[in-house]
């Protein structure tokens, strides 16, 4: 999982995009990068956050009108400079190109091109299959009179090929900034606009809270397979793509998305609320009577507001997080992830203590953090403590892009709810239901494979294999 933005206009970019990434670092801090373009491709990207990255010196040399920027979490591919996004290349053409999702078909795409077009990738990230399956495709057309319908097809070409879970944006040099997404649309991308007294600007962005910053309406939601072509002269393109069912990823909602951000006409805060409301119903039916609810920052505070709205008692701040440590789902080791949560939450004690709490949280996956975070309550003297999931059991790897690879880590594809409440030593344990969830997005065709093992990609069982032999030998 990562964030991209991609902005094309009538005067330099760079400093959208820079304020687009900042507003999208909760998706990836593992590294940054940015592309721009005025005559040729200017480049900077380097491990880190996107405050850490990028120094005056960068952003002065990063010229052009055009531009694309990256933040990464590793799911893909190691940990490495050289995988991190953007990339670009300068020959047949110019062409720069971001991602955020995960190629499943990575091996059958590295033959193709080695086959047929006898391409060796460089790096182990899949973006760089996307970039030269799909500038081989172009490399078809016509390129000196390369139109619209010539870029379209290429991209029909290139979905038809890659398969998995992915959304792109890239720059064709002095012809435009394209975006598209999988034929599934698994992964979020959003288009807007902003008039100006220079000239109009268009962009895309895995969120629209990008777009709340930067003052650009916000035009629509890419669709499955969806392409959008804003041209050099800014005329704006469309096409259906290559497309199959929808397929969006529920767990954006659950919990990777900003809560201030639409997703496909949906608040995703909004949507959080609902969710703890439905979670009311199996508190009630359980025969729990806490005395106050509490989240752990900040991804369970919505469904905890409404868990408690529903069950009519105190919602109280319970964790004082400290904003300057990161997201501890996307900290790259099991211990990494244990330390975060150690360092970053510290309980009221004024506030639990002598209390049954219900504790919401927008997800277990392997369950050790959960267990830390429970006893780190009942030693700061809470009586009870109940754990509250917004999300269905975990039961499944995702093949998709979210750090949930390996069946051996995920807690409930091995044990019973009983059990998973004992290990985290909690009073009472209470998951979201898949048909309570399902029921809340029946409007939005979604992917829930993590909790149901049914995977919208074809030869999920091959793929899944090959996910998960990556994953433990990065792990190694």
């Amino acid at each position: 999982m990562c964030g991209i933005v991609g902005f094309t206009g009538a005067s330099p970019v760079v400093y959208d995009i820079l304020l687009g990434l900042t507003s999208l670092q909760h998706r990836g801090q593992d590294a940054a990068g940015i592309v721009t373009f005025h005559e040729y491709f200017h480049l900077r990207k380097a491990q880190g956050l996107v405050s850490d990255v990028f120094e005056d010196r960068h952003i002065q040399r990063l010229k052009g009108n055009i531009g694309l920027g990256h933040v990464r979490y590793t799911t893909q591919g190691s940990n490495e400079m050289q995988n991190a996004q953007p990339f670009s290349a300068n020959y047949p053409f110019g062409l720069a190109m971001v991602h955020n999702g995960n190629v499943t078909n990575f091996h059958e795409l590295k033959k193709i091109l080695y086959d047929e077009y006898q391409i060796l990738p460089d790096t182990s990230n899949d973006l760089e299959l996307i970039l030269y399956i799909f500038a081989s495709e172009l490399r078809k057309t016509d390129l000196k009179h390369l139109t619209p319908k010539h870029v379209f097809e290429a991209v029909k070409a290139t979905q038809k090929l890659v398969k998995g879970a992915y959304a792109v944006i890239a720059i064709i040099a002095n012809h435009g900034l394209l975006a598209f997404t999988d034929p599934h649309g698994i992964r979020p991308l959003v288009f807007g606009k902003r008039n100006s007294p220079e000239g109009v600007f268009y962009g895309f962005a895995s969120e629209s809270t990008c777009f709340d910053y930067l003052e650009y309406d916000l035009l629509q939601d890419l669709q499955a397979g969806e392409i959008v072509f804003v041209d050099s002269q800014k005329n704006v393109h469309r096409s259906d793509g290559y497309r199959e069912q929808k397929a969006f990823c529920v767990f954006e909602h659950i919990y990777f998305a900003r809560e201030d951000s639409v997703i496909h006409q949906k608040l995703v805060a909004a949507e959080r609320v609902k969710m703890g409301k439905k979670l009311a119903e199996k508190v009630k039916a359980a025969g729990l009577q806490p005395d106050m609810v509490i989240d752990v920052p900040t991804s369970g505070y919505y469904a905890a507001s409404g868990l408690a709205e529903a069950l009519n008692i105190p919602y109280r701040r319970g964790f004082v997080k400290n904003n300057f440590v990161g997201r501890s789902f996307i900290a790259p080791t099991q211990k990494e992830r244990e330390d975060v949560v150690k360092k970053k939450l510290n309980p009221i004690r004024a506030v639990v203590a002598g209390k049954k709490v219900a504790v919401v949280d927008d997800s277990i996956v392997r369950g050790t953090t959960s267990r830390r975070l429970v006893q780190t309550l009942r030693k700061a003297g809470a009586a009870e403590v109940y754990f509250i999931s917004a999300a269905p059991p975990i039961t499944n790897p995702c093949i998709y892009g979210i750090d949930m690879a390996i069946t051996t880590d995920l807690i409930a594809s091995n044990k019973t709810e009983q059990e998973i409440c004992d290990y985290i030593g909690a009073d009472a344990l209470i998951y979201q239901s898949l048909p309570d969830l399902k029921t809340l997005f029946a409007d939005m065709p979604g992917c829930y494979a993590c909790f149901s093992g049914v995977y919208p990609v074809e030869n999920s069982v091959q793929m899944l294999k090959l996910v998960e032999l990556e994953r433990m030998e990065a792990k190694q």
